[in-house]
């Protein structure tokens, strides 16, 4: 018999933390298995303090201390 397959909760997954030369930001990161893929979407960290994937909730935030230099 098996059990239903639950997500991981994300208020305890702590947030990706991407550094100033990651940005853009987007998800699914090259760290995530292939299986867990969807369609990539850019991530806006700069304007917010953590930011959550419409797809799969994996929370991002710009690491504590990066500066982010304009073009």
């Amino acid at each position: 018999m098996s059990t239903p397959h639950s997500p991981p909760n994300p208020a305890l997954v702590p947030p990706v933390e991407l550094l100033a030369s990651d940005l853009p930001g987007f998800c699914p990161n090259p760290k995530m298995s292939l299986w867990n893929h969807h369609p990539r979407v850019f991530l806006d960290v700069t304007k917010q303090a953590v930011v959550n994937c419409p797809y799969c909730g994996t929370a991002y935030k710009l690491k504590d201390g990066e500066k982010v230099h304009g073009h």
